[in-house]
């Protein structure tokens, strides 16, 4: 058989696991490994990028390519008899948006290790993807940020909602215990094969600065497998528990409203929102996980009187008027991430303002504000968004004014090259109603 008719025959059969997965949500699976053959890992090793960092290895997509045939006809001999075993994934330090200084750990691993995550991605999403409920949103296929937002403002418009729960969840990722994950996954897996290597991954370590270290928790941010393994975690520690016993012993509506690990609860009522909120600390500790208490907090978000705001997804919703001025929830770009994109703009205008030429600092200037419209541009927040363009605007002729010691350009003449040269256009891309 053919490596396109292998996979396509791979393809097929992942759409059946899905269909058997939303028919019965009872089913379990006993046979996945043959999944892993050399037609689906040549599929995934033409989907990753070979510009991605390297892991301990130091092997690239590039090198593996070079024999791709023989390299993945040796990896499934290996899988076949459980001679595969992932390596460490290589711990690196990245900035965080929300906390000036701070980094967070990214996992690098190994290139084939990739592929293999890759399938096994793919086999969980099939399985699990017909399980998730409504309220989840984060990497999920069809799903997107701006569908989260979109659906919380609605429920907000429409519903009368007394106090919105800003929950934030300490060191999620790495908080996640392997024990109680792999128990959660038994439900459904019952391949020992797949389930071994799944905990080998799981247990293979991160090596940092030349250190190895094994941990019984966590899984790496930045590993393919870790968004799926993450929403499984969630789904069955947070999302059933919330539909099936929260919803049901509330005096009023409530709804959650969760992007990964950033999530909020709009309840009807103010007490069930400190039932919630106490109740949802013991559940997380259950499972291991904790609340942030200096980040998770009760918002007043009453139509009547004085309401609070609060922030998901890099917007703040907060309690406006209408044109015919009712009371409406709206929403605008977070003040403290609109501060950090203009540093950031500000350190990249000052670095590059010497080492290119003039149409080369626009195009990617209009390439990043071009990205910030799009996220940013909603309803009720174009004017934000223009604020943003305008003040990046004058960042960067305040910093090509100083590529010499004399001044190149009055802000006349720079105004007239923004006009001349089409700057990114200010628009709703994503409306909310």
């Amino acid at each position: 058989m053919k490596t396109t008719e292998l996979q396509e025959t791979t393809d097929t059969q992942l759409q059946r696991i899905a269909w058997l997965s939303a028919r019965d949500r009872h089913k379990q699976f006993d046979c996945l490994m043959h999944h892993f053959n050399e037609a689906s890992l040549a599929a995934s090793f033409h989907t990753l990028d070979g510009r991605k960092a390297l892991g301990v290895d130091g092997v690239s997509k590039a090198d593996y390519g070079e024999h791709l045939e023989e390299h993945l006809k040796e990896l499934v001999q290996r899988m076949r008899r459980m001679g595969y075993r992932p390596g460490p994934v290589r711990r690196v330090l990245i900035p965080k948006e929300d906390k000036p200084g701070a980094t967070r750990p990214l996992g690098i691993s190994n290139f084939e290790d990739k592929l293999v995550q890759v399938m096994m991605h793919k086999v969980l999403e099939a399985i699990y993807e017909p399980l998730f409920l409504g309220c989840s949103y984060g990497f999920r296929p069809g799903r997107g940020p701006h569908d989260a937002i979109r659906a919380l403002y609605q429920h907000l418009y429409q519903h009368e909602v007394e106090s919105v729960i800003d929950v934030d969840l300490a060191s999620y990722f790495d908080s996640i215990d392997h024990k109680g994950l792999l128990e959660l996954l038994r439900e459904k897996i019952k391949d020992r094969r797949f389930l071994r290597y799944l905990t080998r991954m799981l247990k293979a370590g991160v090596l940092n600065e030349g250190e190895l270290r094994l941990d019984d928790e966590g899984v790496p941010q930045g590993s393919v497998c870790s968004p799926i393994l993450a929403n499984v975690y969630a789904h069955y520690v947070l999302d059933e528990w919330f539909e099936g016993t929260v919803k049901r012993h509330g005096e009023g509506e409530v709804e959650l409203f969760r992007y990964a690990d950033d999530m909020v609860i709009c309840c009807r009522y103010e007490g069930d929102a400190r039932r919630i909120h106490k109740a949802l600390k013991g559940r997380l500790g259950k499972y291991g996980l904790l609340m942030n208490e200096e980040k998770t907090q009760l918002v007043d978000f009453s139509r009547e009187g004085p309401s609070g705001e609060f922030s998901f997804l890099g917007f703040t919703f907060y309690q406006g008027k209408s044109r015919r001025g009712h009371r409406i929830p709206k929403v605008k770009t977070n003040g403290k991430r609109l501060s950090r994109k203009l540093k950031r703009v500000t350190t990249w205008a000052k670095g590059i303002r010497s080492r290119e030429r003039l149409m080369k600092i626009w195009n990617i200037f209009c390439a990043k504000v071009r990205g910030h419209i799009r996220y940013y541009g909603v309803s009720f927040n174009l004017r934000a968004v223009s604020k943003f363009v305008y003040q990046a605007l004058r960042i960067l002729f305040k910093w090509l004014n100083r590529r010499s010691q004399r001044r190149s350009m009055t802000w006349e003449q720079f105004w007239l090259f923004v006009q001349t040269n089409s700057l990114p256009r200010v628009a709703v891309y994503h409306p909310l109603y």
